[in-house]
């Protein structure tokens, strides 16, 4: 197993950035307890024309374990809460140069 790196921009509509940062911290407060779980930092756009305002990174030991974290029944209820208008779009990469 290797560690991989899951890139998850946030598309935020107008006025709901505190919305996607509440949202935000209850993901990331489910995902910091799972087995596996290294990291994750939160960037924000410099930019007003950035399409994604807000991008998480975060470090997980392997893809088993990212995948793991995600057959949960409460993560299944954090998504039933999550706000619909702030779409998501997270992605498993691995380093392929340095």
């Amino acid at each position: 197993m290797s560690e991989i790196t899951i890139i998850n921009p946030f598309e935020i509509p107008d006025g709901r950035e505190n919305a996607a940062l509440e949202m935000y911290d209850v993901f990331a407060a489910y995902f910091s307890k799972q087995d596996g779980y290294i990291s994750t930092d939160l960037h924000q756009a410099l930019g007003d024309d950035a399409k994604f305002h807000l991008v998480s990174i975060s470090k997980w030991a392997s893809q088993e374990h990212f995948m793991n974290a995600l057959e949960s029944s409460e993560l299944g209820e954090i998504f039933k809460n999550a706000p619909k208008d702030i779409v998501t779009y997270p992605s498993a990469y691995k380093i392929i140069r340095s």
